[in-house]
């Protein structure tokens, strides 16, 4: 069986690590899955040189499709399909797995089902924010109107697709294979060299990551910050950016020495600052859900509740402004902050349990 695994950004490498892990232990065994790791080069990222991988322990991908990021979210997903049914001309796969909601996302899962009608696997399949005027929302809904099987990390993503009308017996609650990379890689964590730079000590500081581009604006960021700021009681504040955040971090004027905005981290060094943050602050949602696992207290900035278990269990507090972050604050300080559980099948066991239902498909198409 051949199988598509479909990656588009840095983020998607590390959800399907662990899936990558479970097909070599199966290879090992003797099975007979093998898989063409593609990337669609959505962005040139400097972190994700060959040392990304190796910490990821999976290889470079097998094609990367080069498309690159300067261009529209239409010319995007238009390029990612012509050149994917390129790639589907030199093999067909029995499966493409894709995981998340990008462009590539639904490039893939519509060029593979039109030109090959090829079976289609979504990890991460039912996540809703239900904002239809996003464009990762309208990939989310297009990409599980064409699914096959529905690999979803929560009971409220099988909700939201049986609202769709997907059958129960294609709907497959496995966990959530982003905590699988994070509880394989725990061991691996690595102190930047900004730890002891500043002097830094387990819970005597605050990281901040900030992605969102109607947050990485001079002015929303500087009122961001200033909030922060104020509210943080002198603590240090970490703040890992782009270059071009460092420059709209620059442009806000905002320079008080308890902030230092320095370079992106590399994967076993940021999860290591955020596993011994005293808070995040973040409006990512794969920050949402390793500070839930590692129980570290997390303020969401912004409406983004298609992860809602990391707030009704985990140790998230979503707030839909600036004017809300003193009250998060003061729950931190006061010691009123939520314990926070674990969302059921965030066990690091998710990429076995999908590999398993691959080798049943395999065998039901075999029949």
């Amino acid at each position: 069986m051949l199988i598509d695994i479909i990656a588009a950004e840095q983020t998607d490498f590390i959800k399907i690590a662990s899936v990558i892990g479970a097909i070599r232990n199966e290879q090992n065994k003797g099975s007979n899955i093998r898989y063409r790791l593609i990337y669609t080069g959505k962005y040139s990222d400097p972190n994700m040189g060959s040392r990304f991988f190796e910490q990821l322990n999976i290889p470079r991908p097998n094609i990367n499709l080069e498309t690159g990021n300067s261009i529209s979210d239409v010319e995007q997903t238009a390029i990612v399909m012509l050149r994917y049914e390129k790639v589907l001309a030199l093999g067909k796969p029995q499966l493409v797995l894709i995981t998340g909601d990008s462009n590539a996302t639904i490039a893939c899962a519509i060029t593979a089902r039109k030109t090959h009608h090829a079976l289609i696997a979504h990890i991460e399949s039912g996540l809703r924010n239900n904002d239809l005027s996003t464009p990762n929302e309208i990939n989310r809904v297009l990409t599980d109107s064409i699914t096959d099987y529905y690999f979803t990390p929560s009971h409220s993503a099988n909700e939201n697709l049986r609202k769709m009308g997907v059958p129960d017996e294609k709907m497959f609650l496995v966990g959530n294979t982003r905590i699988d990379t994070l509880m394989k890689q725990r061991q691996l964590f690595q102190q930047p060299a900004v730890w002891a730079k500043l002097k830094l000590r387990s819970q005597n500081y605050i990281l901040v990551s900030l992605h969102r581009s109607r947050n990485m604006k001079a002015l929303a960021l500087k009122e961001m910050l200033r909030k922060i700021i104020a509210s943080a009681q002198g603590m240090p504040l970490i703040f890992p950016t782009t270059a071009a955040g460092a420059k709209i971090l620059l442009a806000t004027g905002i320079r008080p020495p308890s902030l230092y905005a320095m370079n992106h981290l590399e994967y076993a060094q940021f999860i290591f600052m955020l596993e011994n943050a005293k808070l995040v602050i973040t409006d990512y949602a794969g920050i949402q859900e390793e500070t839930t696992v590692l129980h570290v207290p997390c303020i969401t900035i912004g409406i983004n509740k298609y992860l809602p278990e990391t707030f009704s269990v985990g140790t998230n507090y979503l707030v839909s402004g600036t004017a809300e972050l003193p009250d998060a604050f003061s729950k931190l300080f006061s010691g009123k902050w939520k314990n926070g559980n674990i969302p059921y099948m965030w066990d690091g066991n998710s990429a076995e349990r999908i590999i398993a239902l691959i080798k049943n498909i395999n065998r039901e198409q075999k029949n």
